[in-house]
């Protein structure tokens, strides 16, 4: 049975996979190719270029992995430290826990810095751990940008800024796959050693693509860091970069043409202008949300997140309701509550290809899902909030100026 089948289209609401571009679908209907013949290079050599102006770095090195978030982490780590080094890594949500559980997995000694979920990493915390850490034991420091399991958004400024202050050469690896395309994100600046994302987020690819890139600081680690890696060994893409063929195994012929249309279409945006889109989501749904007379998951609004929103329901509710509801009766795909959250939270996710209208049908969606079990919503009391705030910040589209 296609469960997908059904009047009009799925309203795809989740914080990931999001809304494919027709442009990238039709990019990537096409017979698959020697990868070996000129042009799988020549694209390649492009797209590496390109996915730095995405990271907002100059001097980094990208990869191309096919693989999904979860293997640009392995990437990541793998390659840049040796088993029993110690990290620090930020627990706040569902995706952190993840990532701390493949740190311990892979043989690294992890000091876990615990948030209560809807608050964001614990900066007072890392600055103690930098303070009393004068032999530099430390070897790197882990954080998701954007933990998707709450909405919230962690400042990357601030703990470039703590390394700064104590002159500490731990590297700082991040996790943006929620983030990167979406919320700003400066490599360079903030001093980034190895950033990561996935082409089923903001990209609005399917699927398929983890996307690492590696400050000079993090290849020059990976030269004496004694993790057994094979697949994710950035060294074997380094040897075929420098043989001008890209790739030391076969790959993905039509997410690359896919991820050319993709970034084609961000660019044609505008990446500041993107970002400044994604914010506009963000407040337009939190504004509905307040007017629903609901909670954000997030504590504080300095770490509201500008891709996903994390509701928090009344307690005699079971969010995990809303979001079958919501799909069986509207077509909508909405976001579960995940691990501590599982039942009291149900989010949208507001990131990728998609527009304010969209926006608003969703919505709408979610009010009437609200009403039909038992939460007493006025309809139309979001979307007015919403629809306010959008039509006095929405400018005209840049292409049709």
């Amino acid at each position: 049975m296609d469960y997908m089948n059904g009047p009009g289209r799925n309203h795809l609401f989740v914080p990931g996979p999001v809304n494919i571009p027709d442009q990238v679908i039709r990019a990537m209907s096409r017979q698959n190719e020697d990868y070996r013949s000129p042009a799988i290079p020549a694209l390649t050599k492009t797209l590496l270029e390109d996915v730095k102006k995405i990271f907002k770095t100059t001097t980094g090195t990208p990869f191309l992995f096919p693989t999904t978030g979860t293997g640009a982490w392995e990437s990541a780590l793998t390659n840049t430290l040796s088993p029993g080094d110690r990290i620090v890594s930020f627990s706040l949500g569902q995706f952190s826990l993840l990532w701390i559980d493949q740190q311990q997995r892979l043989g690294f000694s992890v000091d876990v810095v615990e948030s209560d979920w809807g608050y964001g990493a614990d900066l007072g915390a890392l600055e103690s751990k930098l303070r009393t850490d004068s032999q530099h034991t430390i070897k790197a420091i882990c954080i998701v940008h954007n933990e998707t399991a709450t909405g919230v958004t962690n400042d990357l400024h601030a703990v470039r800024k703590l390394l700064d202050a104590y002159r500490h050469p731990a590297l700082l690896l991040v996790d943006g796959v929620s983030s990167i395309c979406a919320l700003d994100f400066r490599m360079d600046e903030w001093g980034v050693d190895v950033a990561l994302t996935g082409s089923q987020k903001a990209l609005s690819l399917p699927t398929g693509l983890g996307i690492v890139c590696a400050s000079p600081k993090a290849l020059e680690a990976a030269k004496t860091a004694k993790s057994v890696r094979v697949f994710f060994d950035w060294k074997d893409y380094l040897k075929f970069y420098k043989m001008g063929t890209y790739w030391p195994y076969t790959p993905s012929i039509q997410l690359l043409y896919g991820l050319r249309a993709g970034l084609d279409l961000l660019f044609e945006e505008g990446l500041d202008n993107v970002i400044k889109r994604h914010t506009r989501l963000g407040t337009a749904t939190r504004l509905a949300v307040a007017a629903w007379g609901l909670k954000n998951c997030t504590a504080k609004e300095e770490n509201f997140s500008d891709t996903v929103t994390a509701v928090v329901v009344p307690p005699y509710i079971d969010s995990s309701e809303i979001v079958k509801h919501a799909w069986k009766r509207y077509n909508l795909s909405l976001g579960l509550g995940l691990n501590k959250v599982a039942g009291k939270v149900f989010r949208i996710g507001h990131l990728g290809h998609l527009n304010e209208l969209q926006l608003l049908g969703c919505l709408g969606g979610v009010e009437m899902v609200l009403k039909d079990i038992g939460y007493p919503v006025k309809l139309g009391s979001g979307v007015a909030a919403a629809a306010a705030y959008l039509s006095n910040s929405t400018p005209l589209i840049p292409s049709r100026i």
